[in-house]
């Protein structure tokens, strides 16, 4: 699990990079601003769990389900979260909106949440 927790952590990181740098330089030309704003969303929170699972893959020895538990749900979230926002944002701008990714955002961000939420228990179930 250690493996696939840093893994999964290096190919998001390495991606949201690819991800920004196609954002800025090739999709500038073909998205609006808010279509170019929301593309960079999914790239940040990308990178932002991408370094959380790097770190959580270094920290957390996968003893116990609750630790898990929360890197599934760091890694399902950052994928349904940034990826639905990629595909919403590269169609709108062909103006062929792919509605059924709308729902999927908000799912992939209550596991982003789930995620941070079993986080802190994680930490205040061992201070107490």
């Amino acid at each position: 699990m250690i493996l696939l927790v840093q893994f999964m952590g290096a190919l998001y990181g390495m991606l949201a990079v690819l991800f920004g740098a196609f954002g800025a330089h090739t999709l500038k030309k073909t998205l609006s601003d808010d279509q170019l704003k929301s593309f960079e969303t999914g790239v940040k929170y990308q990178m932002y769990h991408a370094i959380l699972l790097v770190i959580i893959g270094y920290n957390f020895n996968f003893i116990t389900p609750l630790e898990t538990n929360i890197a599934y749900c760091f890694i399902i979230g950052t994928f349904l979260f940034s990826f639905s926002i990629y595909g919403l944002s590269i169609s709108a701008s062909k103006n062929k909106k792919l509605r059924i990714l709308g729902p999927i955002t908000p799912i992939g961000g209550l596991f982003l949440v789930a995620g941070w939420g079993l986080l802190l228990y994680a930490y205040i179930k061992d201070i107490f």
